[in-house]
C-alpha cells in the first residue's frame, strides 16, 4: 500500500458537524487553504451563511444538509462531493453533541440520540467516505480525550468517544490490512473553547462549561488540516488533555476519589440558565466557532511538537504529566 496525500490547495474535503465548533472552524481554515470543501450538517438554512462567506472571501464551498444519524443521508452527501467536485481527498468526522449529568439520570432517549450522532455518525460518515478514499486519501475524526478516561457529569459522551476510539482504531487496522491507501487519524481535543456545552443537553444544574484551561478551535483546526497532508494515526490536542488521560492512566485510584469534585466544581456555572433547548435532537444557535466565554490558549507546545514526525512527544508529554495532578486538583 503507498499513499501519497495532497497539498490542502489540491484537496476537496468533506466536513460533518461544520455548522459550528470544530467542523466550522475547520472547514474555514481549508478553503481558506485553497481547499475545496463540502460543509455537511442537519440544516442547509445553517449552512448557507457560511459557504456565502467563505466564497465571499475567495474560498470554494457547498452545503450539504444530513443527519449523520442516517446512513443514507451521509451516503449521498459523499455522491455529492463527488459529483460537485470530482472527488474526495479527506473525510472529517467532526459532528457531535453532549449530555451532562449523572449517568443515572440520564433519560434513555437522550442517551440512544447521543449514541446515533457521536458513535453511529462516526461509522455511518467512514463506510460513506471509504469508497471515495480508496485512489488515495486522509479519512479523520474528531474524537476527545474523554474517550480515553472517565468523566464524571459527562460519562455518555465520555462512553461514546470510547466507542468511537475503538472504532476508529479497529477500521485503521481493517483498512491497513486489506491494502487500502486511506490514512485512518484519530484527533483527541482537550477542553476546547467551542458551543458544545451551550449546545448540551444538561442534567446537573446551572449552565454547562468547558472548564478551564482550554485551547481555541483553530488549534483543533490546524491539527486537522495536518493529519490531512501527513498520515498520522492519532494525536492528542492540547498538554493539558494529555496530562489529565496520562494521570488517569497511572493513577486510577486517585483519579477516581478527584475526578468527581473536579467535575461538580468545573463542570457547571449554578449562577446561569442553561440555554435552551439543546441540539440533541435538532440544529440550534449555529454558526459560531467558540463559546465567548473563554480565554483560549492559541498554542500547544505539545500538540505542536506532535505534529512533526521528526520530534518526538514522548519528552513533552513526560513533561507535562507531572502538572496533571495540579491541573486536575485545580479544577477541584
Amino acid at each position: 500500500m503507498r499513499l501519497s496525500l495532497k497539498p490542502i490547495e489540491e484537496q476537496v474535503m468533506v466536513i460533518t458537524g461544520a455548522s459550528s465548533g470544530i467542523g466550522l472552524a475547520t472547514a474555514e481554515a481549508a478553503a481558506r487553504a485553497g481547499a475545496r470543501v463540502l460543509l455537511v450538517a442537519r440544516e442547509e438554512n445553517d449552512l448557507r451563511p457560511i459557504v456565502a462567506r467563505i466564497t465571499a472571501e475567495g474560498g470554494t464551498a457547498d452545503a450539504y444538509a444530513a443527519d449523520v444519524g442516517d446512513a443514507d443521508a451521509l451516503r449521498a452527501a459523499a455522491a455529492h462531493a463527488a459529483q460537485r467536485f470530482g472527488r474526495i481527498d479527506t473525510w472529517i468526522n467532526c459532528a457531535g453533541v453532549a449530555i451532562y449529568g449523572a449517568l443515572r439520570d440520564t433519560p434513555d432517549d437522550e442517551h440512544t440520540q447521543l449514541f446515533r450522532t457521536n458513535y453511529f455518525g462516526t461509522v455511518h460518515g467512514c463506510l460513506a467516505a471509504i469508497p471515495h478514499l480508496q485512489g488515495g486519501g486522509a479519512l479523520i475524526t474528531v474524537g476527545s480525550i474523554a474517550g480515553d478516561m472517565p468523566s464524571p457529569l459527562m460519562g455518555a459522551y465520555a462512553a461514546s468517544k470510547h466507542a468511537v476510539h475503538a472504532y476508529v482504531d479497529t477500521l485503521r487496522m481493517e483498512v491497513a490490512d486489506a491494502g487500502l491507501p486511506i490514512s485512518v487519524t484519530l484527533v483527541k481535543p482537550s477542553g476546547i473553547d467551542t458551543p458544545i456545552a451551550q449546545h448540551a443537553a444538561n442534567h446537573a444544574g446551572g449552565e454547562a462549561q468547558v472548564p478551564p484551561p482550554v485551547y481555541d478551535p483553530a488549534l483543533v483546526a490546524k491539527t486537522i488540516l495536518a493529519c490531512a497532508v501527513r498520515p498520522r494515526r492519532a494525536i492528542t490536542v492540547g498538554g493539558v488533555g494529555r496530562a489529565e488521560t496520562l494521570f488517569a492512566a497511572h493513577f486510577p485510584g486517585l483519579f477516581g476519589k478527584i475526578a468527581p469534585k473536579a467535575a461538580a466544581a468545573g463542570f457547571v456555572d449554578p449562577d446561569k440558565p442553561q440555554p435552551q433547548p439543546s441540539n440533541l435532537f435538532g440544529s440550534v444557535r449555529t454558526g459560531h466557532v467558540r463559546s465567548g466565554e473563554h480565554h483560549a490558549r492559541a498554542v500547544s507546545l505539545y500538540t505542536a511538537a506532535a505534529r512533526r514526525p521528526a520530534i518526538t512527544a514522548v519528552g513533552l508529554g513526560i513533561a507535562a504529566s507531572v502538572g496533571a495532578l495540579i491541573a486536575v486538583r485545580r479544577r477541584a
